[in-house]
């Protein structure tokens, strides 16, 4: 029996228990309203999505050219629109999740107004977000089965017997909106127990995936901005085991852990870490440390010194307090790191970079997975980055390189828009466009997002709308940039209405109120425009 059928019979078993003052309940609207809520908390969200990611995750094991991607959204608005695309556009949404940014929350979500991106937002916002998208995505769910519910009636009204169980294959195979979101918990807000507690809210509100980043809470910094302080490792790892927890106390076995690493930008430590024998974490952490040795009479007073190898040695420390790691040791710290996180339960890596260069990153991934051989990597694919400059450039090392004549280009003006058509130019986009699947292959990326896109295509379509619309072309302006192209493309929000839930408002109202229900969705109803 299929499973809306079932939900039939389920219902009207309930209804018959029920007695007479049930009556007026008629069972297939109550079976038309499960199926459309299929998700009754975030927590039965939370383990349907970590089991997707495992799933995905060892079909990457087996064949690296099935990555996953993802593209982060501020608003549960945002992150519907693109999934109702992606399953327009694909026919499925499989491999492709959400991404939560924290830079995203901190600059457009709180309360205090923008903010930089270095944790001084509300603790609960993210939560909240995560929470809003799976309300956008569950009802994108409603709304399009309800669609699909009133087809089913018209079949039925019309006798058309085989168009009736064609639409009935496609309820009883629904596939949802909803999919993994891949949450950024910043540095934790605090200590293990702050992370663990927020990390309860955010897994309550759906999150199978918890982002986590190895810098100083209270000195957080945007990976992509100068200034980044790490922890010693036992401090971060505790946050891992900290997430873990909460994971396990609410159920979530196979929840996500993603450890990220900034130590290739990150040139201070607030602490000199503990060592408990030599050759240990701290120990191996200190040895990154820039340092001078010295002789106990030469220490001043309120030095730091510390024993190494027999001799003492004083760390370099800036006027804040902070201690300096020797240059050039960035991706050295990044690999320990890395392979420290694992063994501290983390489930996927991140490794923020300078620049989106292939074999920069696999550089480093080798080398984890020298001693973690299945190690799999997030990606931050950035607009912090210019890809458009860096690839040129890169495109231009190449064919230097391989004795090509380049005297044509200027390697410091290559964004230059006379070079938009040159040959150089289509190389470099071919390797952008390919960037994804050539990481994915040569450095085990197995997730790749884009942080803020949505914030960058906000602005960009504001500001063409504002260009044409108090211009020259003034209603124009809307009608041609925006809503024709929504009905050429088959934008479902061109029927606003619809999309905010007012035509399954009608069904409710019909279930509720039978005939005497006064709907929405009449002849009187402009978006009848847009049928």
């Amino acid at each position: 029996m299929s499973n809306y059928q079932s939900a039939i019979e389920a219902v009207k078993a309930i209804k018959e228990k029920a007695g007479e003052s049930w009556n007026a309940i008629n069972p297939e609207s109550i079976a038309r309203m499960r199926v459309q809520n299929k998700f009754k908390t975030g927590l039965d969200i939370a383990q349907y999505t970590a089991d997707i990611m495992r799933e995905d995750m060892a079909e990457f094991d087996a064949d690296n050219t099935k990555y996953t991607q993802s593209l982060g959204c501020w608003h549960g608005f945002v992150g519907q629109q693109k999934l109702i695309s992606i399953k327009k556009h694909f026919g499925s949404t499989k491999r492709r999740y959400l991404y939560l940014s924290g830079w995203m929350v901190a600059a457009l979500r709180s309360e205090f107004g923008p903010l930089p991106d270095q944790s001084m937002h509300e603790k609960t916002t993210v939560a909240s977000l995560v929470e809003e998208l799976y309300t956008f995505l569950r009802q994108a769910d409603a709304r399009e089965l309800g669609g699909l519910f009133r087809a089913l009636d018209k079949a039925h009204e019309a006798g058309d017997a085989a168009q009736a169980s064609n639409i009935q294959d496609e309820i009883d195979n629904y596939q949802t909106h909803v999919v993994p979101i891949i949450a950024d918990i910043d540095a934790g807000f605090g200590n293990a127990e702050a992370t663990y507690l927020m990390a309860k809210q955010m897994i309550e509100a759906g999150a199978c995936a918890l982002q986590i980043e190895n810098q100083v809470a209270d000195e957080k910094q945007c990976g992509h901005q100068d200034g980044k302080v790490t922890v010693p490792h036992a401090d971060f790892h505790s946050k891992i085991r900290a997430l873990r927890h909460a994971f396990l106390e609410l159920g979530i076995d196979n929840g996500i852990i993603v450890s990220r690493t900034d130590s290739e930008g990150a040139g201070l430590t607030k602490e000199i870490a503990v060592v408990k024998e030599p050759g240990d974490q701290g120990d191996i952490y200190n040895s990154f440390l820039d340092v001078e040795e010295i002789d106990v009479s030469e220490m001043a007073e309120g030095d730091v010194c510390f024993n190494r190898d027999g001799k003492l040695v004083r760390p370099k420390r800036l006027p804040s307090g902070l201690y300096q790691f020797r240059q050039g040791t960035g991706e050295e710290r990044c690999v320990f790191d890395s392979i420290e996180a694992i063994k501290a339960g983390a489930d996927l890596l991140w490794i923020e970079t300078a620049t989106p260069n292939v074999a920069d990153i696999a550089a480093m991934m080798n080398e984890v997975r020298k001693e973690i051989p299945n190690a799999k990597l997030v990606y931050n694919n950035s607009p912090s980055f210019n890809w458009t400059l860096n690839f040129r450039q890169q495109a231009f090392d190449a064919m230097a390189e391989a004795g090509e004549d380049v005297s044509a280009y200027i390697r410091d003006d290559l964004m230059n828009a006379e070079y938009d058509n040159s040959e150089l130019a289509a190389k470099a986009d071919d390797k952008i466009r390919s960037f994804q699947a050539d990481s994915a292959r040569d450095a085990n990326i197995f997730h790749h997002l884009i942080t803020l896109p949505t914030y960058h295509t906000t602005a960009l379509s504001v500001d063409n709308l504002a260009k044409e619309y108090f211009g020259d072309a003034a209603m124009l302006g809307y009608v041609e940039g925006v809503q024709r192209k929504e009905i050429r493309q088959g934008i479902a929000c061109v029927k606003h209405q619809n999309m905010s839930g007012s035509d399954m408002g009608d069904d409710h109202k019909e279930y509720f109120a039978g005939e005497n229900a006064l709907k929405a969705g009449g002849a009187k109803n402009t978006s009848n425009q847009f049928s």
